[in-house]
């Protein structure tokens, strides 16, 4: 059996808690315009927007965007008009802060609120602040301030007269008493509440009051040393009376459930049968589903004690779908652990086993929410504790020898700054000057290079229109030397930049590839294939870089042979470079190398030497990992089928 269990719910809707956070918008930053108004327009405006503010922080939820645009405009309109921000709008900014957790600010603006309202004779402003600074020190743990706010809030509002906020302040004192263990003063505030209720003629906190007073003798079970049934029944019963006596369904409903648990613990069934029941006829109505859940919960195990399990267990199903509706977690656990007792009476294993996993569900999200707002809780309190031990701390230095820390630490800060940015100043300059002399270097020394690839080009092709010369091929000669001087043209034009698109370089590796099958007199077909998703005009690639490689392929591969050869260039996209695979089914480079030994050749193609040194030169340059893999192409019986050059060529645009 379980005592009705929500407390907190209560205090937060009688005693007005309210929580509050950072605005995210800063008013310097909002781009409102606004129209000229007077001074008395502008006032009116503000306190409308403060009005407002209040009315959204006392919604449930919190409507946090709306709060946040009548703070923002608030406090523009006090800038733009030059207008002292008024205390109250120091308060609902401290609310808002206090919202998302910025204890820090939310401490600041309510001591400014609380500063200015003292200052200017707004006394209830002053309450106002005083109450909100108790629930700050109260959520971050100092109870022995909260309860002194509190204190001085009751202080103010009695030397000022001001109605309505005494008995909810003792609400909130009587929270702090329970948080610290201490019954006698949580009893001795509601019964403050009730005094104070009594004297204001609010018959709300006098029938709240009253229950709760009456709830604090119940006790948990007999034998408690918080229990006295008789003092519980008279001050529930006294509660219950004004309760009818105003029609206030919530603390008629309240009244009668704790009734009915005093009467359970007492083992009058009947009394608390009849107590519940009526109950539930004003908390369904009035929409207090969890309360309702807790008493048909608490029904279900009266009847159940009864050894009426029908009875029980409809009282207890009708009790679950409260539950689900309010989402109550700690009266949906103990309900099915009290149903899973009841099938076990019956032998019903299996009904028992259902109802203890759903009793397990919901325990374990129980207690995770209990010890997640735990955390939070002394999350808050430890950052709070530190910053208020690093303000202590730092207050004190400051009083010990503040005009001399002042002194020294400029002096230092200044000294070490100027210092800094002088060595930063010449560490970057020099670095500067070696980048861009290193840069200059590597750009000439690639330029150099450039220059040498292109007489080798050039003698080799040469060499080709002298042999047609010989030959007296007039045609074949013009045709050579058209494709020769658009390749030329091609070649001096690409060799203005350190890097070309693809498609340029392509066009001439295609011009290249045309003479040398016109100089060999079609002994070799070729083929330049590539991917699709390559765009070759947006891709670039270091000028006559390709070539040097088809050139070796051609000279050294396939020009030894006897059949006609085949040379494939294939360029392909992967992940962060370009993969150009040169392959050809010419005699394989140890055949080649045997060739030239016969012939008393030391001889490695002079492209390829400098594409390898250029290829050093780009990656130092650009900080790139170009680099080649030759494979030899070996059949089954490991003759040779020819070489296959895969160059990687980054990414760059």
């Amino acid at each position: 059996m379980k005592a009705t269990k929500h407390i907190f719910l209560i205090f937060l809707l009688l005693a007005g808690l309210q929580t509050a956070g950072n605005p995210a918008v800063s008013p310097d930053r909002l781009n409102i315009k606004l129209p000229a108004r007077s001074g008395e327009q502008d006032t009116a405006r503000i306190n409308k927007l403060i009005k407002e503010g209040f009315r959204y922080l006392s919604a449930k939820p919190v409507m946090r965007n709306e709060l946040k645009a009548s703070i923002d405009t608030a406090l523009l309109i006090c800038k733009k008009q030059k207008i002292d921000t008024p205390p109250d709008l120091h308060l609902l900014s401290a609310e808002y802060y206090f919202l998302t957790y910025d204890l820090g600010n939310a401490q600041e603006e309510a001591k400014i609120a609380l500063d200015k309202s003292v200052e200017l004779n707004e006394p209830e402003i002053t309450v106002r602040a005083l109450i909100f600074m108790g629930r700050y020190y109260y959520q971050t743990g100092f109870f022995k301030e909260s309860i002194e706010s509190y204190e001085k809030a009751v202080s103010a509002a009695k030397k000022q007269g001001i109605k309505g906020y005494i008995p909810r302040i003792y609400i909130n004192i009587a929270q702090v008493y329970d948080a610290i263990g201490d019954l006698s003063g949580h009893r001795s505030s509601f019964q403050q509440v009730i005094d104070y209720g009594k004297a204001e003629k609010d018959s709300a906190r006098i029938a709240f009051g009253y229950y709760r007073l009456g709830t604090s003798f119940c006790g948990d079970s007999i034998g408690s040393p918080k229990r006295n049934f008789n003092k519980a029944d008279s001050l529930l019963k006294k509660g219950l009376d004004i309760a009818v006596l105003t029609n206030d369904t919530v603390n008629i409903a309240l009244n009668l459930a704790n009734l009915g648990w005093n009467y359970y613990l007492e083992k009058k069934y009947d009394l608390a049968i009849s107590s519940y029941e009526l109950a539930l006829k004003y908390s369904i109505p009035a929409g207090e589903y969890a309360s309702s859940s807790n008493i048909l919960g608490n029904l279900g195990t009266i009847y159940r004690d009864l050894k009426k399990y029908q009875s029980a267990l409809k009282y207890y199903q009708e009790a679950i779908k409260y539950g689900i509706k309010s989402n109550s977690l700690y009266d949906l656990q103990w309900i099915y652990l009290d149903m899973s007792n009841l099938f076990l009476r019956n032998a019903d294993t299996a009904n028992a086993y259902l109802s203890y996993v759903q009793y397990k569900k919901y325990y374990d999200a129980f207690v995770t929410n209990q010890n997640i707002q735990g955390l939070t809780n002394a999350r808050l309190r430890y950052e709070v504790d530190n910053h208020n031990k690093e303000l202590e701390l730092l207050s004190l230095r400051l009083k010990n020898n503040r005009l001399l820390n002042y002194a020294f630490t400029g002096f230092f800060v200044l000294t070490f700054a100027i210092g800094y940015l002088l060595f930063r100043g010449s560490k970057l300059k020099a670095k500067r000057s070696l980048s861009e002399m290193n840069r200059r270097i590597s750009e000439l020394t690639q330029a150099n290079l450039r220059q040498q690839m292109n007489p080798h080009f050039i003698f080799n092709t040469l060499n080709s229109i002298q042999y047609y010369m010989y030959q007296h091929d007039k045609l074949a000669t013009n045709n050579y030397l058209t494709k020769f001087s658009n390749l030329m043209r091609r070649v001096l034009e690409n060799s203005q930049h350190t890097s070309v698109s693809l498609q340029d370089e392509l066009d001439a590796l295609k011009l290249y590839l045309e003479l040398e099958s016109l100089r060999f007199r079609d002994r070799f077909e070729y083929e330049i294939k590539v991917d699709e998703e390559i765009d070759t005009l947006m891709y670039k690639v270091p000028t006559m870089l390709i070539q040097p490689y088809v050139e070796n392929s051609i000279c050294h591969g396939l020009m030894p042979k006897t059949e006609k050869g085949f040379v494939k260039i294939c360029i392909k996209l992967k992940e962060d470079y370009l993969n150009c695979i040169i392959e050809d089914n010419g005699i394989g480079r140890d055949a080649a190398r045997e060739r030239n030994s016969e012939k008393k050749k030391n001889h490695n193609s002079l492209g390829t030497q400098i594409t390898a040194s250029r290829l050093d030169l780009v990656n130092e340059l650009y900080g790139t990992s170009m680099k080649t893999i030759t494979t030899d192409l070996k059949g089954q019986d490991g003759e040779p089928l020819g070489t296959r050059v895969e160059i990687h060529i980054p990414v760059m645009t």
